[in-house]
């Protein structure tokens, strides 16, 4: 070989090992990138979480108790780890007494097994025995069993026209960056959603889509309009000689009027409350004041003018 061609397959062999070096800093790179991104949406994933603890506080649910000892995260980038084949189960009484049955083989009770042979136990019904199993393959043999650390390194069995091997089931390759995607878009997805829970824990149950100033009117006059028919109640009593005239002027102009404020102001402050809100909403009640105190005695004043005007 002349120096031309060693020249030659040297500058090769350097393209090569400057392609492998760009490849690998690209592949740390993307590692990188990954890594990054995995863990802005473990920190973006936790502060849902405390977002969400804290709403089922604001509305009264209770938190499922939490683990003393957390488990670490699992790796992402580790190898999926097939599930490994249960243990042998100990032996029946017939086979540990029988000379003949080997270690971990059962022998049925009242069978006779011949010296020299191995009592291996057969498929039984209902269960598939491999290849073993399938009709005309009298010579080919089970699945062999690898143990749990030398599952992972197992690799695929080639099938060959004479059917000497079985292929075993690859596991899905996962794209890490198909899934960091996903859950982005799941965490957008939660985050619209969180924000939607918000605005409505920020509504009270009574009246939600009205204003406070609004909701409060009509409390406060739902209430009084209630102590006006206690009023007109008091006043049909007062007619048949139940309630004197004196009992009956003190519940029209005190009595009444300050059960239909109290009311309101509780009603308020129960079911017009919002779940989440930042102190506490106003309740107006120099309005309810004056809305109560005045419309039951409007209310018996106009009372009387129309018994008045009918007569």
């Amino acid at each position: 070989m002349s120096f031309e061609e060693y020249a030659a397959l040297a500058r090769q062999l350097a393209d090569h090992r400057r392609a492998g070096e760009r490849d690998a800093a690209a592949e740390s790179e993307r590692r990188r990138d990954l890594y990054a991104a995995a863990d802005y949406l473990h920190q973006r994933l936790t502060a849902q979480g405390q977002r969400l603890d804290q709403l089922g506080r604001a509305i009264g649910v209770d938190q499922p108790p939490t683990p003393e000892t957390s488990a670490a995260p699992p790796d992402p980038w580790a190898p999926p780890i097939p599930p490994t084949a249960p243990g042998p189960s100990a032996p029946p009484a017939s086979a540990a007494s029988s000379p003949w049955a080997p270690p971990g083989s059962s022998v049925p009770p009242g069978s006779s097994v011949p010296p020299g042979s191995s009592a291996a136990p057969g498929p039984r019904d209902g269960d598939f025995a491999g290849a073993a199993g399938a009709p005309g393959r009298a010579g080919v043999g089970a699945y062999s069993e690898l143990p749990a650390g030398q599952a992972r390194l197992a690799l695929p069995t080639a099938v060959s026209s004479a059917g000497v091997g079985l292929p075993t089931q690859r596991a899905a390759v996962v794209d890490p960056v198909v899934e960091l995607e996903l859950a982005r878009r799941m965490a957008d997805e939660a985050d619209r959603h969180g924000q939607q829970a918000e605005l409505l824990a920020q509504r009270p149950a009574l009246l939600p889509t009205w204003s406070p100033l609004a909701r409060a009117v009509a409390v406060y006059a739902a209430c009084g309009a209630a102590g006006g028919v206690l009023m007109l109640t008091l006043v049909l009593a007062s007619g048949i000689g139940l309630v004197d005239g004196f009992t009956l002027g003190a519940w029209i102009c005190a009595g009444l009027p300050a059960l239909a404020f109290f009311g309101g102001y509780l009603v308020l402050g129960r079911w017009g409350r919002p779940a989440m809100v930042a102190g506490t909403p106003p309740r107006y009640l120099p309005l309810g004041f004056a809305i109560c105190f005045l419309l039951v005695p409007l209310g018996y004043c106009a009372y009387l003018v129309l018994f008045r005007a009918l007569r």
